[in-house]
């Protein structure tokens, strides 16, 4: 695949990618409940995604982002944090990624354009289940949560 060279350089540079989602986080006035969370935390779950990216992309992968991003988001509600929230740390890190690999000033070749804009494409697609399947956990655990309220 064309755009694994840029996943690689993804994969291997999560730390940047990391302290650039924690700055945004840090800074972005809607963010005021994760922006309390240790930079640890938040570094760590950054880093189980980047340096995963390259399989979780893969195909065949998809029951994989669908458990985990569910746990996740009724982990996020077990935690309080808004869905919002949580939705826009998702966002924020997917521009994070992007931004990361314009940044790189490769002298693109058609083919090097074509990859990085498969990779876009991918990682779009990727993100938007990760969305989803966090939107979905997150509201499965507040049905749960409101039968036993009741």
């Amino acid at each position: 695949m064309l755009s694994a060279r840029l996943v690689g350089l993804i994969e291997g540079n999560w730390e940047e990618i990391a302290a650039r989602l924690i700055r945004a986080i840090r800074g972005h006035p809607d963010m005021r409940h994760l922006a309390a969370r240790p930079e640890a935390e938040i570094r760590e779950w950054c880093r189980e995604i980047l340096i995963n990216l390259g399989r979780l992309l893969s195909a065949g992968r998809e029951e994989e982002v669908q458990r985990r991003f569910q746990v996740m988001g009724r982990a996020r509600f077990e935690e309080r944090i808004p869905l919002d929230e949580a939705v826009l740390r998702l966002h924020l890190l997917k521009y994070k990624i992007a931004g990361f690999v314009h940044e790189q000033g490769y002298t693109m070749t058609a083919m090097q354009l074509y990859a990085e804009e498969e990779l876009d494409q991918r990682v779009g697609r990727f993100f938007d289940a990760c969305v989803y399947n966090l939107v979905r956990g997150y509201e499965n655990a507040k049905r749960v949560a409101a039968r036993v309220a009741s």
